[in-house]
């Protein structure tokens, strides 16, 4: 095991049982006893296997116990594909007879309601009781390509992916596509509806087997979302990169996860801070998965955005610096040597700068596409090489051509390697014989540019990222009791922010009396409304008493029972943030910055982080924000504290952090000046959740 993992239990009787029994086999093609007896039945000569029917017989040629204690020997793995009006008995006699793990495929049960989770979760107790463990219900099975462990219902590819999935037929397709793509599954666990066994126990598991070089999700309820960021964590720190495609970032997509699994999606800005944390790699489709996933398995994270890309036509180099660039990645010119090196090789009409274009070289000699591509993994100004296009191609030209591409393919793999800088390839004729060469050498190769695209797009950003950090949740602080304005500006003042100096009046002689000792101009707000601003209910640059009576009279509508009344900041001198945070069902408390005051919701331009944060995280926060720029002094404006910003948004995650009943906790707008940050408004809102691990 390595250093510091805590695996909570062994696995071993899941992936490589000494003895497998289907409670529920068939011999009717089409229903799951007769899928997963037929996928047991291949591993026979590592595992006893059993086929359990309650009628007895010949079950896919061979004798059927009638029930589990009829075996001549406990049986270590028990699969139980039965209605679930008897999933309790199907269970307990798993428990009796002595199984250590239990694949449930049976569906109806925590996915339907109460009772079902009710059952679920008896089942539960009764299983850990026993010191087994249980995957599913309602789930697809496992796999287990180094053990011959084949329990779903479809054959999926073997290679090095080991993948996680709460989709049974999600889990299929990607299995499709990898095959496509010549990649396939080391393990496979259909988690269904995690009632026992749950996503981060197992990427511990994945992280410690061997023939697993790569980890993917697919999640819709992360359940400990923290267990399973450090889990993720650890499988990174232990180079395995880890790809999680998440569902549920709409309210139509979250609404369909809880009917399939009963799961409590996590909003997707909260999976985006975890696996920021983690340093995992989102996508945002199967096929989007396998596209990265061969990236990661075929070639090094690369150590900056600078991509050379060559081809045999013009067309084909146009479209990929066009989306290269829609990528944010960078088509810098090559040197003046590397450039000439390139020229002596190609036709006069060849385009040798970036990209190259060979012009008909590669009709000339094939082989000048490995010269080429060696000649770019060398420039010490470009960081990845994409070769696009035809290659692949020439092969239908003769005997000859096609030798000589494979020859030129096998050579351009052990260039990139050699030169440790990565290599990938689109073609039109993926599935020619140079683009074989190209996987056996482990070479990313795609057949259409998007992909490829967004292959070297993950490639970069593998190689930028920086060092996981799960941050840990402090002891829980004294409770928070009241809300409301009075109360979110004094927790967040005893904590360190500062805020604009202010008087609580409930009258209007009181309103007047603290302008007054406030000295005008003053800011009147209208409390006990969540958008004051948008009701009319907050007033600024009130510049005498005739101002404010004015602005108390229109306010006198909104219905409110006190008022703040205020020292006018300097507005024109600073630029206003939002800085909170909120607590999510599953990953705990989630640090957000973005732009302020009245346009929040309409800029949309916000950073997330797990909670806490401390200064140095908070500032690169602020500083990812598209309108940081401002901030920094743009157009001439005078540079703002953002380091003072970084302090009170540290402060306001910490809070968070330090009060599990705190769902919600911002200030907005937080002014940051040339030098500080000043707190304009805050609010909480209290949930009584509880304090995540």
């Amino acid at each position: 095991m390595l250093p510091g993992w805590i695996l909570t239990r062994d696995l071993r009787s899941l992936f490589d049982p000494r003895s497998v029994a289907i409670v529920g086999a068939s011999n009717t093609p089409g229903k799951w006893g007769y899928w997963l007896g037929t996928g047991a039945l291949l591993g026979e000569d590592r595992r006893s296997v059993y086929l359990v029917n309650r009628n007895g017989g010949e079950i896919l040629g061979r004798d059927a116990y009638r029930s589990l204690a009829e075996l001549p020997e406990s049986p270590e793995l028990v699969v139980i594909t039965v209605p679930a009006s008897v999933f309790d008995e199907a269970v307990e006699d798993a428990v009796n007879a002595g199984a250590k793990a239990l694949v449930v495929i049976s569906a109806g049960l925590g996915e339907g309601g109460p009772e079902g989770r009710a059952r679920e979760e008896a089942a539960v107790e009764r299983v850990r009781e026993a010191g087994a463990l249980l995957v599913g219900p309602n789930c697809l099975g496992v796999f287990d390509a180094e053990t011959n462990l084949h329990l779903s219902s479809n054959s999926v590819p073997s290679g090095s992916i080991g993948f996680i999935s709460q989709s049974g037929n999600l889990a299929l397709e990607v299995g499709m596509l990898a095959g496509d793509a010549g990649l396939g599954y080391s393990r496979f666990v259909s988690l269904g509806n995690q009632a026992d066994l749950e996503v981060a126990e197992l990427i511990d598991s994945f992280a410690e087997h061997e023939p697993t070089r790569l980890i993917a999700i697919y999640c819709e309820d992360f359940r400990d979302g923290r267990a399973f960021a450090r889990a993720a964590q650890r499988a990174v720190d232990a180079g395995k990169p880890v790809l999680l495609l998440a569902g549920g970032g709409t309210a139509a997509s979250a609404r369909a996860a809880r009917s399939h699994t009963g799961a409590m999606v996590s909003d997707l800005v909260a999976v985006d801070a975890a696996c920021a944390a983690a340093g995992i790699q989102r996508v945002a489709t199967p096929k989007e998965l396998v596209d990265v996933a061969a990236a990661r398995l075929g070639a090094p994270p690369a150590h900056g955005r600078r991509v050379g890309v060559v081809a045999d036509g013009g067309g084909s180099t146009v479209i990929a610096a066009d989306l290269a660039a829609a990528h944010g990645l960078d088509l810098p010119e090559v040197s003046d040597p590397t450039a000439a090196a390139i020229g002596e090789l190609l036709p006069p009409t060849a385009a040798t700068r970036n990209p190259v274009d060979l012009a008909g070289g590669g009709e000339y000699d094939v082989f000048n596409f490995a010269r080429v591509v060696e000649l770019l993994l060398r420039a010490d100004e470009l960081d990845i090489v994409f070769l696009t296009g035809y290659f692949g191609g020439y092969s239908t030209y003769s005997d000859e051509h096609a030798a000589r591409e494979v020859e030129a393919a096998t050579a351009m793999a052990q260039y990139a390697k050699d030169l440790g800088k990565p290599l990938v390839v689109q073609t039109m004729y993926w599935r020619s014989a140079a683009a074989d060469a190209l996987r056996e050498g482990q070479m990313p190769v795609y057949r259409d540019l998007e992909g490829s695209l967004a292959a070297i797009a993950a490639l970069v950003r593998a190689g930028s990222a920086r060092p996981g950090v799960v941050p840990e949740l402090p002891p829980a602080a004294a409770p928070v009791e009241g809300t409301g304005y009075w109360a979110a500006r004094a927790l967040l003042e005893t904590a360190g922010i500062e805020f604009a100096q202010a008087h609580r009046a409930g009258t209007p002689d009181e309103v007047l009396a603290a302008a007054e000792e406030l000295g005008y101009p003053v800011v009147l707000k209208a409390l006990a409304l969540e958008h004051k601003s948008d009701a009319g209910g907050v007033a600024i640059g009130l510049l005498d008493a005739g101002a404010v009576e004015e602005r108390l009279s229109k306010m006198a509508t909104l219905g409110a029972s006190e008022y703040s009344v205020e020292r006018t900041a300097p507005l024109a001198e600073g630029i206003e943030l939002i800085a909170g945070a909120r607590r999510d069902p599953r990953f705990g408390p989630v640090t957000l910055v973005g732009m302020g005051g009245l346009y929040t919701e309409v800029l949309s331009d916000v950073a997330a982080a797990l909670a806490p944060v401390d200064e140095a995280e908070a500032e690169r926060l602020i500083r990812s924000l598209r309108a940081a720029p401002l901030l920094e002094g743009a157009r001439g404006r005078p540079a703002l504290d953002i380091a003072a910003a970084a302090r009170a948004l540290s402060i306001v995650s910490r809070v968070a952090a330090e009060h599990p009943e705190i769902d919600e906790v911002e200030i907005n707008p937080l002014l940051v000046l040339p030098d500080g940050a000043l707190g304009l408004d805050a609010r909480i809102v209290l949930g009584g959740a509880t304090h995540a691990s």
